[in-house]
């Protein structure tokens, strides 16, 4: 107990390091191997059917593995959660969660903006399974409350929303959840541990897409989730081990080290985010900008509540028609046209034919997704080369 306190206390970058791993007890090496193996060995017949009775120790990688262990304790710890679990990518994670915690019958409250695939996903189980769901202005508890149904089981939000980044009050939709009885579920990938921490507000798990800033470096796709540890072993049980949507071990290592500089990273990637905010912002080739970082932004307040920084991500509009957003894009020469984000390159897509293509347009619309928004992650690169970039772009279009 004493040593779990004693990590507690220690900063968040201190405890990416150092908290879930230690150097090899029979080497000496400072980073621990990687255990990339498929199955364990039993010292003796008793002690295979005592795990397999639950007593603790490894049989398979599919049920666990230890490189896999050290980064969701890494990210149990940074998120002030009880445990966590990892899986092969951020839909499976989300999958995991949805399948575990509902049932056909049930109903799920989402946040207005949501990632497409999870849009797909949640049209899927309506259609398939007859999980209903209703997309809600979580901005306003009026609207919120009046979602709510008997058989709401889940109120799912992103926050920031991608891509419109919306910001939704955590404190309130946790305090609304709770006076009802439903289980409150975050995506906190935009915001990593290091900007934002839903369960200290109240909220009930937490899940990223890995792939993005926790990795950070473009070459990993993994899930993550964090929570109770009710709620974190039932998934495992159930959803995770049936379904079998695991991290191998390999990528488990590569999020470890992304872990080790994520404080610097985000650091870097928030400070440049709101100097791009504000040279677009003052462009007169921009129509809108949004960054919860602004003082300008209606989400600023919630920022100073909830987040230890804006984060990385800008959303915005060129002036024109859709074809001129598109004819910006091609003429960025440092910047990449790519989804994804959190990577230390600079990252723009267009989500209305990308991400969020496969949102029905009248749905995109009542989201906010204009024909027109563009969505830049931006990187860890000198700034100034990230600008100059822009200008030239929007230049080439005036």
């Amino acid at each position: 107990m004493k040593s779990k306190q004693k990590q507690k206390s220690y900063g968040l970058s201190t405890r990416a390091i150092h908290v879930g791993t230690s150097p090899d007890p029979q080497t000496g090496a400072l980073v621990p191997p990687i255990y990339q193996t498929s199955t364990f060995v039993f010292p003796t017949a008793e002690e295979g059917a005592n795990r397999f009775a639950g007593e603790e120790g490894y049989i398979y990688s599919r049920l666990g593995n230890p490189t896999v262990k050290a980064l969701e304790q890494k990210v149990a710890n940074l998120e002030s959660a009880e445990a966590g679990l990892a899986f092969g990518s951020g839909m499976a994670a989300v999958s995991a969660v949805l399948l575990g915690l509902l049932r056909s019958g049930d109903h799920v409250i989402c946040s207005r903006g949501l990632y497409g695939c999870t849009f797909g996903l949640l049209r899927d189980l309506k259609e398939r399974f007859h999980i209903d769901f209703t997309l809600c202005d979580m901005t306003q508890q009026d609207d919120l409350q009046k979602a709510i149904q008997a058989n709401t089981k889940v109120i799912y939000i992103e926050t920031p929303i991608n891509p419109t980044l919306e910001v939704i009050d955590l404190e309130m939709v946790a305090s609304v959840a709770k006076t009802n009885q439903i289980t409150t579920v975050v995506d906190n990938t935009f915001m990593t541990p290091f900007l934002q921490r839903p369960l200290e507000f109240g909220c009930d798990l937490v899940l990223h897409s890995a792939t993005k800033y926790i990795g950070g470096h473009g070459d990993v796709v993994a899930g993550i989730i964090a929570g109770k540890q009710e709620i974190i072993d039932h998934i495992r049980m159930t959803t995770q081990k049936d379904i079998g949507g695991i991290l191998s071990p390999w990528d488990a290592f590569l999020l470890i080290r992304g872990l080790k500089t994520l404080g610097l990273r985000m650091e870097r990637h928030t400070q440049n985010a709101f100097q791009v905010a504000r040279f677009l912002e003052k462009h007169p080739q921009i129509e809108s900008v949004y960054y919860p970082g602004l003082s300008s932004s209606m989400y600023y307040p919630f920022v100073q509540k909830q987040m230890d920084g804006a984060g990385g991500i800008i959303s915005f509009e060129v002036k024109g028609d859709t074809q001129s957003g598109i004819h910006f894009m091609n003429q960025l020469k440092l910047c990449k046209i790519a989804v994804s984000l959190g990577d230390v390159d600079t990252l723009i897509q267009h989500p209305s034919t990308m991400t969020h293509a496969i949102v029905p347009e009248e749905e995109r619309l009542k989201m906010g997704i204009t024909p027109g928004l563009i969505r830049l992650s931006v990187g860890i690169e000198d700034v100034e080369d990230v600008i100059a970039d822009l200008e030239q772009a929007l230049s080439a279009i005036e």
